[in-house]
C-alpha cells in the first residue's frame, strides 16, 4: 500500500511538471528537422539521463536537508506552497502551451550556440532544464521528505514507489521524444488545454496537502512544546 501511495503521489506531482507532451514540443523545436533514428537515439539517452537525475536526487535529497539543517515539515510547507503555486499558476493561463512556453525560456540561447552537436545536449538543455526543471527538483526534494515520515519498512516502499513513478514517466517522456514529430501534428490546443487545466487542478491540491501536512506537524509541535 505505501508503494502504491507513493507511486500515485509521486506521479501525480511530477506528470505536470515533467509534461511529456508539452515537453516534446520544445525538444523538436531544439533539434529541428532530423531523421526518425536521430529523435529515438536522443530520446533514449534523455529517458536513461532522467532517471538517473531524478533517482540521484531521490536518494541524496535527505542528506542535502540534514546538511543544511531544514526540518522535514519546513520543506513540506515551502515545497507544498511552490507546488501548489505552479498549480494555480497554470490553471489560471489563457494560453494552453503555458508550461511550454515556461521549459523553453529556461533554455539559454546563448548556452545552446555554444554545444556543438546534439548529442552534447542530451543532459543540458535537452535532460534539464527542457524535461525536468527547478519545479522538478523541488517537487522531488519535497516527495522525499514526505516519504521519510514512515518508518524503515515503509519509508523503502514509498521511496520505492516515488523512483517507480520516475521510471514510468521517462519511459513516457522517451515515447513523446522519439515520435515528437508525429505526435505534436496530431494533437490539438483544445485538447492540450482540457488536459492542462484537470492536471493543473490536481497539483494544486496535492501542494494545498502537502503544505498542510507540513504546518499540522509544526502546531503540533507548538502546542508540545
Amino acid at each position: 500500500m505505501a508503494f502504491l501511495n507513493g507511486f500515485l503521489l509521486a506521479f501525480s506531482a511530477l506528470l505536470p511538471l515533467i509534461n511529456p507532451l508539452g515537453s516534446a514540443l520544445v525538444f523538436m523545436t531544439l533539434v529541428g528537422h532530423a531523421p526518425p533514428a536521430v529523435y529515438k537515439s536522443l530520446a533514449r539517452r534523455i529517458a536513461v539521463n532522467n532517471i538517473i537525475f531524478l533517482g540521484t536526487i531521490e536518494l541524496v535529497g535527505s542528506a542535502i536537508l540534514n546538511f543544511f539543517g531544514i526540518s522535514l515539515p519546513i520543506v513540506e510547507v515551502a515545497g507544498g506552497l511552490v507546488i501548489a503555486g505552479m498549480g494555480w499558476k497554470t490553471l489560471n493561463e489563457n494560453d494552453a502551451t503555458a508550461m511550454v512556453r515556461e521549459k523553453k525560456e529556461e533554455c539559454d540561447e546563448k548556452n545552446e550556440m555554444l554545444l556543438e552537436s546534439l548529442n552534447e545536449k542530451v543532459f543540458y538543455p535537452f535532460t534539464f532544464p527542457v524535461t525536468s526543471g527547478p519545479g522538478t527538483l523541488v517537487t522531488m526534494l519535497t516527495l522525499t521528505a514526505q516519504a521519510s515520515r514512515h518508518g524503515l519498512e515503509g519509508n523503502l516502499l514509498q521511496h520505492g514507489g516515488i523512483f517507480a513513478a520516475v521510471v514510468v514517466l521517462s519511459v513516457a517522456v522517451f515515447l513523446c521524444y522519439a515520435y515528437a514529430p508525429k505526435i505534436t501534428t496530431k494533437i490539438s490546443q483544445s485538447t492540450a488545454h482540457g488536459i492542462l487545466r484537470v492536471v493543473a487542478f490536481i497539483l494544486l491540491c496535492i501542494g494545498v496537502q502537502i503544505a498542510w501536512n507540513g504546518v499540522s506537524e509544526l502546531l503540533t509541535g507548538l502546542m508540545k512544546g
